[in-house]
Formats: structure tokens, sequence, C-alpha cells
């Protein structure tokens, strides 16, 4: 093919790529739709212009439009990694796990069910062999639902449901493509039809091969960039090899799901990259693989869309019928799935509750596209495969896919407005009418600032303000109209919360884009603002405050991090979640107390001082609860709080000091060199500053030993000997650390943290400096109290001979066993023992 011609094609294909967007937005249909039908129409054009005896002067581009190199491997070695690539590096991993369940059941359940529906189906109804029945099911069974997650996001659906159908798009074509592998390999061998069991057994193993491979290879990625870290293109460059060496290692290397390899590749980046790379590179990767992306959708669906002319060339009239057995199985599988199976799971709790609109929308919105096309491509290329099976699968597949696009696709947003899903509620109505009126009074302050400040004519001036005068009095009118007056306070709360929780959200952006906060730690934080936005969405205040109570709690990684110390002697876990516990603490306090000034600046404005006032209660609790846990680390890690609040301050002027060189140069005050060279200075001291202070948890034994005035009286080397025979345990909220009736080995001090103790009914806690588990040692009787941590605590063991020894030559700690006496009904008799009338024999020899 003629260079020339070929790079004029393509240079018009991207020329197209650009027209189609504004097309599909004028038309109000999915971007994909029109794509499709551009493809359609150019392939059509070019077969009727070579085969018509009207004209030859179109023949040479008719000739090479049929003539394109396009294979089903481009489609699936070449830009099907880079499409699934790049949805993983736009994911948040974090809250794709909260909704694994949903997201697993329709990416990967609801196609083995729709394979397996339509193959039954169409075997049933065609008399074809199964497996090449089950071969059509593999591949019309990928959705791309990307045009129902666009129109769900323009009629602002709930997140968490556009989050759960983006999860779908990412794993679906995975599980669909590695199905197809196996049917295809099963017609390709021309053997009988598999066993169910036979087809479905190596599914797995496809899994694992790919996530081995993905893993790896990000992995190496990752360091890779970092070795690079001067250079951003070849950080982009390395970026760019990821996903085809994660498919082309797990398609060559370990025989399983290429696309599998991709995902999970995507999702390590996606993971490690914010925390090891720069947060402006990291920026700048996601908008060079945006870019990238966006390409490669639109070539596989407008390069794909060029093949249906030819693929539907030989269609018979049995064919039709064929084509509506698919239509009608696939809608049953996948309403199988959204209206029987996710109910199912929604009310045993594993998944979240979705409305019956939002189903029956993503029912309709089951858009196939590019991937179906091109495994069909795959099948009707393949040599081994018989003619007639791959007329039929051309054909059904490339029928099914026109019907969802030009049917469902061009009909999904009127289906969308039958249900009622673009309509604003009658609360939001109503909040939307307040917020129009109270922002247009700070715009008539603000312009009238900015009239004066410029000096603006009078009579310009005047009339203008006419003008706005009358909208604004037209808004107010609105916004104190009866039906807004009668939005309930707990619906004012509920959407002030939203609001507080989103713009919690923008401070926590902020502070990591000015580095005042790592990534790593503002991912965490961003999930749990996340969290608490849904949970305020779905439960109000008590959903707002359980999350916002959960985020402060320590988690299942804590408690396994615990035990690795406790009973393998393994600490670093423990030091580094410790360590990102306190650095996330304090920059949560910092945060919080910005969100004030927005509760009276904006929320009280529009939902009244009631609501303000309840919200700053509530944020209060928070700041307390903040204050708490972190008063409990710093008595329990002394000093370390301190370093990391030096850190911040060094990170918070390197920050204002490049703002402030940046100003300078932006205004023509210091040149290019000078403005070069003081941000590399800035940059070495920043990577100097960045490395966090190291937290021993071994380290404050001996410390905390000195700490406790039990053993204030002591001398220095009783004091050694202490430090030896005392051992320390962590344990984790909730957890017994004494049960009643065990025989007593032990006595216990609390370092940091809280116990609970529950003796004949009554509940005593214990804090920092008390010791519990001493009398059951003295009496040496069963235990009859049950103790237990309620918050995570670190405890100092002293064993029942070293407790005997320190008790002789403690008067302190004699006087603490005394006093724990006291209410005790067995306290006169407790009082003889030897240990404790120890200082009245001495008092007897003295005398």
């Amino acid at each position: 093919m003629d260079i020339v011609l070929l790079t004029t094609i393509a240079a018009s294909l991207f020329v197209l790529i650009g027209l189609a967007e504004p097309l599909a937005a004028r038309l109000a249909l999915p971007y994909s739709v029109i794509l499709a039908v551009l493809g359609i129409l150019i392939g059509a054009a070019a077969i009727f212009f070579l085969r018509t005896s009207l004209t030859n002067a179109l023949d040479p581009v008719a000739e090479a439009i049929l003539a394109l190199p396009i294979r089903s491997n481009v489609f699936l070695y070449v830009f099907l990694p880079t499409l699934i690539f790049q949805a993983t590096l736009e994911m948040n991993v974090r809250r794709m796990l909260d909704d694994w369940v949903p997201i697993l059941t329709l990416a990967v359940v609801a196609v083995v069910v729709a394979t397996l529906t339509i193959g039954y189906s169409l075997a049933w109804f065609s008399g074809l062999p199964l497996v090449v029945c089950l071969l059509i099911g593999s591949i019309v069974s990928t959705t791309d639902p990307s045009a129902v997650v666009g129109i769900f996001r323009s009629i602002s659906a709930p997140r968490r449901l556009a989050r759960i159908i983006e999860g779908e798009s990412l794993l679906n074509d995975a599980a669909a493509i590695a199905l197809f592998g196996l049917f295809m390999g099963f017609v390709t061998l021309g053997g009988a039809d598999p066993a169910l069991g036979e087809a479905i057994g190596g599914f797995p193993m496809l899994f694992v091969g790919g996530t081995l491979a993905g893993f790896l290879t990000a992995r190496i990625a990752v360091v890779l960039m970092m070795w690079f870290a001067r250079f951003e293109l070849a950080q982009i460059s390395v970026s760019v090899a990821v996903p085809y060496l994660s498919f082309v290692m797990a398609e060559r290397l370990f025989d399983a799901s290429g696309v599998i390899g991709v995902v999970v590749a995507g999702l390590t980046m996606s993971i490690i990259g914010p925390v090891r790379l720069s947060p402006a590179f990291w920026t700048n990767l996601r908008e060079v693989w945006a870019l990238l992306a966006h390409w490669a959708g639109a070539l596989i669906f407008i390069l794909a869309a060029l093949l249906i002319p030819r693929l539907l060339e030989d269609t018979h009239a049995g064919d039709f019928a064929l084509i509506l057995v698919v239509i009608a199985a696939a809608t049953v599988a996948r309403a199988i799935i959204l209206f029987g199976l996710m109910p199912l799971l929604s009310a045993v709790r594993v998944s979240p509750q979705v409305s019956g609109l939002y189903r029956s929308a993503i029912l309709w919105g089951g858009l196939r596209g590019a991937v179906t096309l091109a495994l069909a491509l795959a099948v009707t290329e393949n040599l081994r495969v018989p003619v007639e099976t791959k007329r039929l699968v051309g054909i059904v597949a490339t029928g099914f896919t026109l019907f969802t696009l030009l049917v469902q696709g061009t009909t999904l947003r009127w289906v969308i407005g039958k249900l009622g899903l673009d309509k604003l509620s009658p609360l939001d109505v109503a909040l939307s009418n307040q917020v129009i009126a109270v922002s247009l009074q700070t715009v008539r302050e603000e312009v009238a600032e900015t009239a004066e400040d410029y000096e603006l004519t009078r009579e310009t001036v005047r009339s203008e303000a006419k003008r706005f005068a009358q909208r604004l009095d037209e808004a107010v009118a609105h916004a104190e109209a009866e039906d807004n007056t009668e939005i309930l306070d707990r619906d004012r709360i509920t959407l002030g919360l939203i609001a507080l929780a989103g713009y919690e959200r923008e401070v926590i952006l902020e502070r990591f884009r000015e580095r005042a906060i790592s990534a790593r730690l503002s991912e965490t934080m961003l999930f749990d603002a996340d969290r608490m936005i849904e949970a305020a969405r779905t439960g109000g205040r008590t959903g707002y405050q359980r999350a916002a109570r959960r985020s402060l709690r320590y988690g299942k990684d804590f408690r396994l991090a615990a035990f690795l110390r406790n009973r393998l002697h393994i600490a670093t876990p423990l030091a580094r979640m410790t360590a990102d516990r306190f650095e996330m603490l304090l920059a949560k306090r910092l945060i919080l107390r910005d969100l004030y000034k927005f509760i009276d600046r904006r929320i009280r404005r529009i939902h009244g001082r009631r609501v303000a006032e309840l919200l700053h209660e509530l944020l209060n609790r928070r700041v307390e609860a903040v204050e708490t846990a972190i008063e409990g680390l710093r008595l329990q890690y002394p000093g370390y709080a301190e370093k990391l609040e030096r850190r911040f301050i060094r990170r918070t002027a390197l920050r204002l000091e490049e703002r402030e060189y940046s100003a300078m140069h932006d205004d023509g005050l210091i040149g290019s060199e000078l403005h070069t060279a003081l941000m590399q200075d800035i940059s070495r001291r920043r990577a100097e500053s960045e490395g966090r202070p190291h937290l021993d948890l071994a380290l404050p034994k001996k410390e905390l030993v000195r700490q406790f005035p039990l053993f204030a009286d002591l001398s220095e080397s009783e004091m050694r000997k202490l430090g030896r025979a005392l051992s320390t345990r962590y344990v984790n909220a909730g957890k017994v650390i004494l049960r009643k009736d065990s025989t007593a080995h032990s006595v216990f001090f609390v370092s940091s943290g809280a116990v609970q103790q529950e003796t004949a009914g009554q509940t005593v806690r214990l804090g920092r400096g008390d010791m519990f588990g001493q009398l059951a040692v003295l009496t040496g009787k069963p235990r009859r109290a049950e103790v237990t941590a309620i918050t995570p605590t670190s405890l100092l063991e002293l064993n029942e001979t070293s407790f005997r020894r320190i008790l002789k030559r403690s008067h302190a700690l004699r006087e603490a066993v005394r006093q724990s006496l006291a209410g005790n009904p067995r306290r006169a008799e407790l009082l003889e023992l030897p240990e404790l009338k120890l200082e009245e024999k001495k008092t007897t020899a003295a005398e």
C-alpha cells in the first residue's frame, strides 16, 4: 500500500475521531455509537465505490480502506492493553475492594452465566454443536458499559453504582476472553463437545498465571522508574512498555490470560506508583495515558466497525432467528444476575443495595462493542475453524453487536429518562433554589467590590446592578417558596454532612498537591472521605458518624501485624502501620480544623444556624476522637510526634519557598536559569525531608519503666533487673487479656492504652500506669476478673517470681497494691499477706 495514501487515511481517521465527540454531545448519543456508525458508513462506502460502475476515481481509496491491516491480533495485542491499563490507573483500588462482591458478580459470574445461557439456548434452537454455541456465548458475553457509566455520571447517579459498573468493564473483558480461549481450543481441535466441568476447570489457572505476570512486570517497572526519577520522559516510556510486556508474558510464558496480566499490572502500578513516584510525575503520567487510551478506544471502535459490512455480506434469512435467540438469551442471563443474584447478595449484606430503576438501566445499558467484534474476527481468521462456523460466528456476533449499539445505545438516554433517573428529587430541587440564592448574593457582593476597584462608570454599574437584582429577587422568591420551607432538618443535616465530607476531600487533595502529605497518606484519607460521603448519603448522621469512627479504628491488618510482632517477633509491619497512623492523625487534625470555616462560610448560609451548630458539634466529636488517639500514641511513643511535627513544618516551609520563587519567576523578577537552580536546590532539600523518622517499637521499654510511679523508689540496679524481667506485649482493641477462673502466673502494667476489668458485675477501667492481675498472683487462687483491651494497648508483663521480688523492695508498689484493695470485701484478709505486711515488720524491728 502506498505510504502517502496510508498516512492520509490514518490522518483522516483522527479527524473523524475529533469530530465524533462534539457530534455525540450534540445528538445526545454515546460516543462509541457515533464511532461505530462512522466506521460502518466508511466500510459500506468503500465496498459500494469498489463495486459500482458509476465511477472509478475513488477505487484506490476504497481499496486502501479495505486493505487496512485490521486483524484480531492488532486489537488484542495493540489497542486492548492500552485501554485496560489506563482504566486500572484511574481506579481507586481501595474503594473497589469495598465492592468486590458485586463487581466480581457482574464481571465474572455474569459472564459465565451469559456464556452458558446463550450457548445452551443456541444449541437447543439451532442444532449447532454445543462447543460452537458456547464459543459464540463467550464472544458476546463481554459488555462495554462505558456508555451507561457516562450517562450515570451526567445524571449524578450514586458514585458507588458507577464504580461497580467501571469495575465490571475492567474485569468482564478478561473473563470473556479467558472463556473464549478455552472454547476456541475445543473448536480448533475438532473434538467432541466438552463436559461443563472440563471446560470451566482450567478457568482459575488462567487468572493465576496472568496475576503473576502482571505483578512481576509492574514491580520491575516501578523500580526502573524510580532509578530514572530525574528523567520524566524515560519514566513514561517505561510505563508504556508495561501493559504489552505483561500481556505477552502472561500469554506466552505462563499460558494464561494476557488481559488478566494487564489488569493486575495496572492495579499494582496504581497502588505502589503514587507512593514511590513523585506526585507531579504521577499526574502527568495519568494525563499521557488518558490521551493514549482515548485514541486507542476510538481507533478500535472505528476500525472494528469498518469490518461490519464485510462480516454481514453472506447473511441468510435463518441467521436473523439466531441473532434474536442470542439477544433474548443475553437479556435473560443479565436479568438473572441483576434481579436475582444481586438482590440476594444485598439481602445478606455483601453487596450495596441497588434500586430496581438503576438495575433496569444497567440491563438496557449492556452494550457490546469492539472486543466482541475482535473476538469474532479472530474466529473468522483461523484456518482450522470450519467455514460454516466462521460464517455463523461472524454474523451472529456482529448482528448482536449492531443491535446493542444501534437499538440499546441510541435509546439508553430515553430509557433512563422514562425511568425518571434524570430528574432531581424534590429535596434536591428545593436545595438547588437555596444554593442559587446564596450564591447570587455572594456574587453581588463581589461584583460590587470589583466595580469599585476598577472605578467603572456609575451608569454602567447601575444598569447592570438592576438586571442582576431582578435575577436575585427571583432566586430568593424561589428559595423562600412554601415547598422549600418543608425541607426537614434531618435532610438538611444529611446534605450538610455530604457537603462537609466533600470539602474535606478537596482539602486533602489540596494538601497532597502542596506535598504537605504523602501520596500513600492522601490515598488512605481520600478513601475515608469517600466512605463518609456515601455513608452520609445512605445513612444520614448515623452513617456519617459510623464511617468517621471507622476511619480511626484499628483494622484486621493491625491485628495481623500485632500477631507477627507478638508471636514471631517480626516488628517491621507494626512499626510501619503505627508510624502511618501517627502521621495520618496529625494530618487529619489539621484538615479537620479547616472544616469549621467551611461550615460557617457556606453551610450556615444555605442550611441555617441550627444545622451549622449541629455540624459543629459532630465535628467537635471527630476532633476530640483524633486528639485522644494522638495523645494515646504520644504516651506510647514519647518524642515521635514531635519529630513528625518538625518534618511537617519543614515540608510546609519548602512549599512556601517554592511558591515564592515561582511567583518571582512569573513576574519577571528572576530569570529562568536562576529559577531552575533554586528549584533544584528545593528538590534536593525536599528529598532529604521526605524520609520519615524511624519508629522502633522496642525502644521505649526502658523509658516506659522509668515513667511508672510504681517503680520510682527502686535503685538503678533494681531498675535494670526489672527492665530485663519485664516483657512487652501489644494487644489489639477487643482482645481478652485475662479470662475469669484462669490460673495466675503474671502481673500486667499498662504502658499505653486502656483496659476494662469486670469483677462480680462491676466494671473498672484502667489506663496508663495502672496494674492488674496482682491479687490473683499473691493469693495463688484462680482469677476472679476478666480483663479486655478497649483500645490498642501496650502492656508490660512481669512473672510471679519477679513481681514478689520487686514487691519486697518497692514501698510505692506495695502502697499501690494496698490501695487497689479499697472496696474489696476480702481487704482485711489480703492485707495479712506477708508481702503486704513487710512495712509493719520493718517498723517493729526498728523499734
